[in-house]
């Protein structure tokens, strides 16, 4: 596939990809919808205090963790188009609640419930998977994501445009965020009619459930149950986050913990249930794939999306304070991180399709993390700008580069819970910046930036170990097994 093929708006599968993208990037744009307004916000309402607009940010990524989850495992039953048309048409409700919102429980409540938008991501991975064929897949997966996360770029660009120059007045704000939920609504329905699951005459490759994630032997079953357990056990950290600022206490967080911890307990009993008949039965050996590539890449993008979305939330006052710059300049300065993601991303899935080994791509670009973060961390007042600049964007281009990479293999571990394993690895990107975030608020920059080195040098050694060349991974098609030709008969 060529960079000139996107432009061949009457091929199926590149209208598909366009769809696609637009539909993540309006996803995105409302999840960041907040944060551009939040100081109008603090200005209009009287009633609303940084204390609680802090909440609400912790609030803005509290449920994406298990929705990711959770999405996958309903785009592999329903398909991704449903899924990511619902989820659009759903999540504008809370968005219109917010918007005009009275009271800061009504802000609370709807933005907690508005985090879920944010698993729109691997909804749109798998549709993806569904139109592109194994050779292609690293390009698409990271043209459709560089795209639809630029969309938190453009809500920070054009809101308070929209807020101030279209609307105006004290409401601006709230109707500028409506405005966004709107259009979302009815791109939602507009989406369920214009696309498909996959080309016409495909079959969506269903897993046997839902409820847990599939694995092949009982040695994979412990790692799963392994790996599950920071999916939700970490929001207990935001939890305790919560109890920090005073917005919880004493019996509400009793009560917070011992719920996070009864689904921790639920999902366990769930891979249980689902994966021993099936190992008691036994595994045809063509249907057996190695966990240790998911969890391989778990701590691929814990370490680079994670890190990514940790480090944007911080360097705008990391070189307003190294730099003695403005809050604007550095803002600006700051946001090339973001910027060079509608580059760095599809240019991470193009290398992993041209090279002759994904996992090779893969190991590069962590190694280029390590060294990045680790260079910014050198970064002094001393240095001149214009190197710590250049340094910035080139350790996110490995960071987004790495993204998009990792997105490039996970279509081809295993075809029928494609959304399952997405929906795992992404869930992971956001346990990564809570994890990151936390750590943050108790070292300096300078020590956060040799941190997540080491956590990137982490990943690349598993990666090294662990992971695998992908099976049939620039193959014209995906391998099917003999349980995927039973249950497509079924």
């Amino acid at each position: 596939m060529k960079i000139s093929d996107l432009f061949k708006f009457g091929n199926p599968e590149i209208r598909a990809l366009h769809l696609t993208w637009i539909a993540f990037f309006i996803t995105f744009y409302v999840w960041f919808n907040m944060a551009p307004l939040a100081t109008t916000m603090i200005k209009q309402l009287g009633w609303l205090s940084k204390s609680e607009l802090k909440v609400l940010a912790i609030s803005n990524v509290a449920l994406t963790i298990p929705a990711r989850v959770i999405v996958g495992m309903m785009q592999d039953k329903y398909g991704p188009r449903r899924v990511f048309s619902i989820l659009m048409i759903v999540m504008a409700v809370p968005t219109l609640f917010f918007a005009f919102g009275n009271s800061f429980t009504q802000l609370l409540v709807s933005r907690l419930i508005l985090s879920s938008v944010g698993a729109s991501f691997v909804v749109g991975i798998h549709m993806t998977a569904l139109w592109f064929k194994p050779k292609d897949i690293g390009f698409a997966e990271g043209f459709y994501a560089g795209w639809g996360n630029f969309g938190s770029a453009a809500a920070a660009i054009t809101l308070p445009v929209i807020a101030l120059q279209l609307f105006g007045g004290a409401n601006g704000w709230r109707y500028s965020i409506a405005f966004s939920g709107i259009v979302m609504f009815f791109y939602g329905i507009y989406y369920w009619f214009a696309i498909t699951d996959g080309p016409k005459g495909s079959v969506h490759h269903k897993p046997r459930k839902v409820a847990a994630m599939e694995v092949s032997s009982y040695t994979d079953m412990i790692k799963l149950i392994i790996f599950t357990i920071p999916l939700v056990g970490i929001l207990s950290i935001l939890v305790w986050k919560l109890g920090k600022l005073g917005f919880l206490s004493g019996g509400g967080l009793t009560l917070c913990y011992a719920v996070i911890w009864a689904v921790v307990a639920y999902q366990v009993i769930m891979i249980f249930k689902v994966n021993l008949p099936v190992l008691k039965k036994g595994v045809p050996e063509d249907d057996k794939y190695n966990f240790n590539q998911v969890a391989a890449l778990d701590t691929t993008y814990f370490c680079n999306f994670g890190a990514e979305l940790a480090v944007v939330s911080m360097l705008p006052a990391f070189f307003e304070r190294t730099f003695t710059l403005t809050p604007q300049g550095a803002g600006l300065i700051a946001s090339s991180f973001a910027f060079v993601n509608l580059i760095a991303r599809p240019l991470g899935g193009i290398l992993s399709d041209r090279m002759t080994s994904r996992k090779l791509i893969m190991l590069i670009y962590m190694a280029g993390i390590c060294c990045g973060f680790f260079g910014m961390g050198l970064i002094k007042g001393t240095w001149p700008l214009t190197l710590a600049v250049v340094l910035t964007i080139m350790c996110s281009m490995f960071v987004q580069g790495a993204e998009g990479a990792t997105f490039a293999i996970i279509p081809t571990i295993k075809r029928r819970i494609t959304g399952q394993i997405s929906g795992m690895a992404g869930a992971y990107g956001n346990v990564g910046a809570v994890f990151y975030l936390t750590l943050l608020t108790m070292v300096p920059a300078n020590t956060f930036f040799f941190i997540i080195a080491g956590g990137a040098l982490f990943s690349f050694l598993f990666c090294l170990i662990f992971l695998r060349e992908p099976a049939g991974g620039f193959s014209e098609e995906y391998h099917l097994s003999s349980v995927d030709r039973e249950l497509m008969n079924q």
